[in-house]
């Protein structure tokens, strides 16, 4: 019975990594293919997150040790929480300053000039 556990946690844990890995793929060529700050922005905040909280995870789980998968599930659940608002504040700064959105892109909801400061 052991053994069986043993493969099943081994195969789980190879399929979160590929599966992490390939976000993570997703994420670095995003930020090679995307053509302005923002959108570049968005692959590393997504893909990037949802990528490194799962290899995160794998380790976690193939450690088979219960207080290093609750540390690396608090991890987890930390850079899942945290990422994605800390790149909303980084876009958000970067448009005040003056950083411009691609022509390619269709819509700018963000106030723009002297109004904008005073908000």
């Amino acid at each position: 019975m052991g053994a069986q556990i043993e493969t099943a946690v081994t195969l789980a844990v190879a399929l979160i990594l590929v599966v992490g890995a390939s976000f993570s793929l997703l994420a670095a060529l995003g930020l090679l293919r995307f053509p302005d700050l923002y959108t570049r922005m968005h692959a590393a905040s997504k893909a990037g997150t949802v990528g490194s909280g799962l290899l995160l995870f794998a380790a976690g789980l193939h450690s088979l040790d219960v207080a290093v998968f609750i540390r690396a599930l608090a991890g987890f659940v930390f850079f899942v929480l945290t990422a994605p608002i800390s790149a909303h504040l980084l876009a958000k700064a970067a448009h005040q300053a003056g950083y411009r959105m691609t022509k390619l892109s269709v819509i700018d909801q963000l106030p723009q000039g002297e109004e904008a400061r005073r908000h």
